[in-house]
C-alpha cells in the first residue's frame, strides 16, 4: 500500500457539494495509495450532507421557505437526541439571484420553520449551523415563525427584514422551544454591531449599499436591546457570534444557546483528528481560497491541524486570492486552482470536477511515493 491520503475538502460554492469535491479528487488519484474522503463543514451550506454521510441518523424533509418568502424544501439530520439543522437551507445566499440579494427585507423565517419541525419531532437538542446567509435581520424572521415576532409601539407584528428592525420594541410572544439546547456552530466570530458586525462585514455580499450598512447596524443595535430585554441577557451587541448568518447567532445566543466552532463539531463527529493522525498527506479545499479562508474556515483548521503534526498539505480550489507566504504561514504546503489550471475562470465554473481531477492526477505523480 502506498500513502494515506486524507480528502477533506469544503464545498465549492455555486457548482460541488464536499461531497462530490472529494469524490472527484479521489477519482483522479492514479497509483497506489490509500485515498481516505471525509468531506467537510463549517456550519454554512452542506452542513447537513456532510454529517449525513457520517452519522446514522435519519432524514426529516421539511417544506420550508427561501429568503424572500417563496416555498423552498430542507431537511433535518435526527441523529438520537439530537437535531442537526443548516439554516442555509432555507436562509442561504445560494436560493436568490443575485438581483433578488436585499438585506432590508430577506427574512430567517425559513429557518425557524426547520426548527419547528425538529422540536415536534421530539428533538432535545438543536444544533444549527450559521453560514452562508442572505438575511441581516438579526433572527427576528427565525423568532417570528418560533411565536415571537418582533412588534412595534403599537404592537403590530413588524415586515420581514432587517431594515424593519428599527421600528422593534418588544416580542410579541414566547419562542415555541419545550427548553430544547441550542447550539450554533459557526466559526464567525464576528459581534452583531460596528465596524466588525454582520452589516458591514457581510452586508456587501447581501446586496447592502454603503447607505443600507448604517441603517442595518442601526437596526440590529435597536434589537439586540429587544432581546436583552426579553430573554434577560446583556452585550449581546459584542458576543462573539452573534454576528454570524446576519445576527442569528445573537439571536440563539438570547434564547440560551452557545456558540462552538463548526469545523471543531464536524470534524469531532467524523473523527477527524483520528484520520489526520493516520494521514501521510492531507488535501483539502474551498471554492475561493481567500484572506477569509485562513480566519477558522475549514482549509485553516484542517492546514493547522496537518502542520502541528509535519504533514504537508495541499489545497485545492476554484480560484487563489491568498499569497504564498500567508498560505504556508497557516500550514499550507501548496495551492492548486482550477482557474490557473485551466487558464479561464470561464472552464473552471463550467468543469470543476474534471478540473480536480486532472490535478489529482498531477499530484498523484507528484506525492505518490
Amino acid at each position: 500500500m502506498g500513502v494515506r491520503v486524507l480528502i477533506c475538502p469544503d464545498k465549492f460554492a455555486g457548482t460541488l457539494s464536499a461531497p462530490e469535491v472529494a469524490s472527484a479528487v479521489a477519482s483522479g488519484w492514479q497509483g497506489s495509495a490509500e485515498l481516505i474522503e471525509r468531506p467537510l463543514s463549517d456550519g454554512g451550506p452542506g452542513f447537513v450532507e456532510v454529517l449525513a454521510g457520517a452519522l446514522s441518523g435519519t432524514l426529516l424533509p421539511v417544506e420550508t421557505v427561501d429568503p424572500l418568502g417563496r416555498p423552498a424544501r430542507g431537511s433535518v439530520l435526527l441523529a438520537g437526541h439530537t437535531a442537526y439543522i443548516e439554516s442555509a437551507q432555507a436562509c442561504g445566499l445560494h436560493l436568490l439571484t443575485a438581483e433578488e440579494r436585499n438585506p432590508n427585507t430577506t427574512t430567517s423565517y425559513g429557518l425557524g420553520m426547520l426548527m419547528m419541525a425538529a422540536v415536534e419531532a421530539g428533538a432535545a437538542e438543536l444544533v444549527i449551523g450559521l453560514g452562508g446567509s442572505a438575511v441581516n435581520d438579526g433572527g427576528a424572521g427565525m423568532l417570528a415563525a418560533l411565536g415571537a415576532a418582533p412588534v412595534d409601539v403599537a404592537g403590530y407584528a413588524l415586515p420581514y427584514g432587517g431594515a424593519a428592525l428599527s421600528s422593534a420594541v418588544a416580542l410579541g410572544g414566547a419562542p415555541r422551544l419545550r427548553q430544547v439546547r441550542l447550539v450554533a456552530a459557526t466559526d464567525v466570530d464576528n459581534p452583531l454591531t460596528g465596524l466588525h458586525g454582520a452589516s458591514k462585514v457581510y452586508g456587501p455580499q447581501k446586496g447592502a449599499t454603503e447607505e443600507d450598512i448604517f441603517r442595518l447596524d442601526a437596526a440590529l443595535e435597536q434589537f439586540a436591546g429587544v432581546l436583552e430585554r426579553a430573554f434577560g441577557v446583556t452585550d449581546l451587541e459584542v458576543a462573539p457570534g452573534g454576528g454570524a448568518a446576519g445576527g442569528i447567532g445573537a439571536a440563539l445566543i438570547a434564547l440560551g444557546g452557545r456558540v462552538t466552532s463548526g469545523i471543531g463539531l464536524v470534524g469531532t463527529l467524523i473523527g477527524l483528528e483520528r484520520e489526520l493522525d493516520a494521514a501521510d498527506l492531507v488535501i483539502t479545499g474551498e471554492g475561493s481560497f481567500d484572506h477569509q479562508s485562513l480566519r477558522g474556515k475549514v482549509v485553516a483548521g484542517i492546514a493547522g491541524g496537518a502542520r502541528d503534526r509535519g504533514l504537508p498539505c495541499i489545497v485545492v480550489c476554484g480560484r487563489n486570492e491568498t499569497g504564498y507566504r500567508e498560505a504556508a504561514a497557516a500550514g499550507v504546503t501548496e495551492t492548486l486552482s482550477l482557474t490557473d489550471h485551466f487558464g479561464s475562470e470561464k472552464t473552471a465554473l463550467a468543469e470543476p470536477a474534471r478540473g480536480l481531477r486532472e490535478l489529482a492526477e498531477r499530484l498523484a505523480r507528484q506525492w505518490g511515493r
